[in-house]
């Protein structure tokens, strides 16, 4: 598309939508303005990895150095019994597909997020703007926000999250749908990890009642980032817990296991239940598209959500680039990255069978 003045909205300031910022200014689209409903910069969480795809996307954006600084590199998932007897250790997929080896990199959502929003170009996020209306025009789209303003553009881009605006008003009313899990994440200092953070890789510890414990490493902060997924009918949003409920979720683990979730900080831990989507039909219309979680939302058992939103964001900008209208871009846009994440989002709802793991990465495609 040689129209590089385009008006570009971004509803959602996260990882795809500050993903599609990038891409799309790197690109050399110069009207781009990414409208987030925070009011400031702060972000919580815990561990997440980035793929060797997604660290391609920021050396093919000339942002590597940012995420280099603030994450760990990785060789391979291991996933382990409860009491920490090997199952099956596998290669990252993709890492030797590049001009240079693109480990998998461990990083905190906080830094991620911040080192994403520092790359950007000055003035393009534009905080404590939370959209309460949206009109699809046809050949364009008007934002209304709780502050007042609104603002009309020719493609607007809805990365507002499972619970998004655009989707409920253009797309789907349907609601995220519980999968009767819950995620309880804390990130420890390495002193309080009873002797088990000792390299890069990501483990998985399977217990035999569907609870898990996801141990990734953050060595860059010299922590460790400590998630236990339980299986539950609550479907508060934000569970309550405490730490007798933990240790009895934990009782089949091994000691190390044990004595890091006795020690857990409870007011620290970020308590989530596991809801996500059924595929849409559509993500796009002439003017709006969806992206990441307001399109795709997924369970965390293949952490694919944030590395999907990003693989979004860089298909956005490609698609205008090789089309020469928005709606042709949007077109191919969802034609190439919906049979993707329809799969993962079937696949993370698979969750993990201990008794039946041949692969790490069920539905990668390997050379």
């Amino acid at each position: 598309m040689n129209n590089k003045d385009l008006s570009i909205a971004i509803v959602g300031g996260g990882y795809g939508g500050a993903a599609a910022a990038l891409a799309l200014t790197k690109s050399g689209f110069n009207n781009v303005k990414v409208y987030e409903q925070a009011p400031g910069m702060s972000e919580v969480g815990a561990g997440i990895g980035l793929r060797p795809e997604v660290v391609q996307f920021f050396r093919d954006y000339d942002s590597f150095h940012a995420i280099e600084a603030v994450s760990t590199p990785s060789d391979k998932f291991q996933i382990l019994t409860a009491h920490g007897d090997l199952i099956h250790a596998e290669e990252w997929p993709h890492i030797n597909d590049y001009p240079q080896p693109n480990k998998t990199r461990m990083i905190h959502r906080a830094d991620f997020i911040d080192a994403l929003r520092s790359v950007l170009p000055e003035g393009v996020l534009v905080l404590d703007h939370k959209l309460v209306d949206i009109v699809d025009n046809g050949p364009s789209a008007t934002l209304t926000f709780e502050n007042g303003q609104s603002v009309t553009a020719d493609l607007v881009i809805g990365a507002d999250g499972i619970r998004s605006l655009v989707r409920n008003k253009l797309f789907s009313q349907k609601e995220p749908i519980f999968q009767r899990t819950h995620a309880y994440r804390v990130v420890i200092d390495a002193a309080d990890a009873a002797g088990t953070l000792t390299d890069g890789d990501l483990r998985l510890y399977m217990g035999h009642d569907g609870t898990m414990i996801y141990h990734l490493p953050l060595l860059h902060r010299n922590q460790l980032s400590f998630d236990i997924t339980v299986m539950s009918d609550d479907d508060a949003w934000a569970p309550i817990i405490t730490t007798e409920y933990l240790l009895e979720k934990v009782k089949d683990f091994s000691p190390e296991m044990i004595e890091i979730t006795r020690n857990l900080d409870i007011p620290k831990i970020t308590s989530r239940s596991g809801y996500d989507l059924d595929s849409l039909d559509s993500w796009h219309t002439d003017s709006v598209a969806l992206l990441g979680d307001s399109a795709h939302a997924m369970l965390w058992h293949q952490g694919q959500g944030a590395n999907s939103a990003i693989l979004d964001g860089d298909g956005i900008a490609k698609a205008l680039l090789a089309t020469d209208s928005v709606p042709e871009a949007l077109a191919a846009y969802q034609a190439a990255r919906k049979p993707v994440t329809d799969e993962l989002q079937a696949t993370s709802r698979a969750s993990w069978d201990p008794d039946k793991v041949d692969t790490a990465f069920p539905g990668a495609q390997k050379d």
